[in-house]
């Protein structure tokens, strides 16, 4: 199986690769693309959160912890959170990630779970793009896909390891086939994610639904805005 080089050097080359493209093809800002990349850097150690204690586990939790409250200020202002509850939620949410989620994952996970799965990159774009809630979507979706690069070049790299070349053509080990899937060996884990996956998912939805009117009306503002100034005030003189 890879290491933990091989995945973060895998998942910043392909963080890097995306990030350059959103930049030069995109047309997209390029703190976006840098913030891209290295998200998506980042998320190729996420699938061996399952792992148990070492070094994926502990940055990557150490890495969410610190990120996602940042990742968080726009939607606390669009609640109209004075400053010192937006630090207090900030810091409540650091340490329901930095522990809570760190003593759920060594307690109740398992190595090749359902962590390395199609549905666990598919909650992690749906997390970030909950998260990321910048009125632009064409932002938000390059944000949440790149997490789902990183993550899905994890599980790749994890199948191409699981093959091994040999004088009489290829052998594949036991591990093979148990990154890219859609389901594991335990029922309970299974379910937990396909119904994250589906709440996530509506949830996403009816907030890209709903940033879209939000844009729209804000497009349709600054055009009106711009269409009267384009003609001068004249003060009327009234004839009697």
């Amino acid at each position: 199986m890879p290491g933990f080089r091989v995945h973060i050097t895998g998942s910043s080359i392909a963080g890097a690769g995306y990030g350059l493209a959103a930049w030069y093809v995109g047309d997209l800002p390029p703190m976006t693309c840098v913030l891209g990349a290295g998200l998506c850097a980042v998320a190729g150690m996420m699938p061996d959160l399952d792992s148990g204690p070492g070094i994926p586990l502990r940055e990557s939790v150490a890495f969410a912890a610190a990120v996602v409250p940042m990742m968080l200020v726009h939607r606390f202002q669009q609640a109209g959170m004075p400053l010192e509850a937006m630090i207090l939620a900030g810091a409540a949410i650091y340490l329901a990630i930095r522990f809570g989620l760190a003593w759920l994952l060594k307690n109740y996970s398992y190595h090749r779970g359902m962590f390395h799965s199609l549905p666990a990159a598919a909650v992690a774009g749906q997390v970030t793009y909950l998260a990321f809630g910048t009125e632009e979507p064409l932002r938000r979706y390059f944000i949440a896909s790149a997490v789902v690069v990183g993550f899905l070049t994890h599980l790749v790299l994890d199948e191409i390891w699981s093959v091994r070349l040999g004088m009489f053509g290829p052998k594949f080990k036991k591990s093979f086939g148990t990154a890219l899937k859609f389901h594991g060996p335990v029922m309970w884990s299974n379910i937990v994610t396909y119904i994250l996956a589906i709440l996530l998912g509506a949830l996403a939805a009816g907030d890209a639904a709903w940033t879209e009117k939000v844009a729209k009306v804000k497009q349709q503002m600054e055009q009106a805005t711009r269409t009267y100034q384009q003609y001068p005030y004249q003060q009327w003189q009234y004839r009697r």
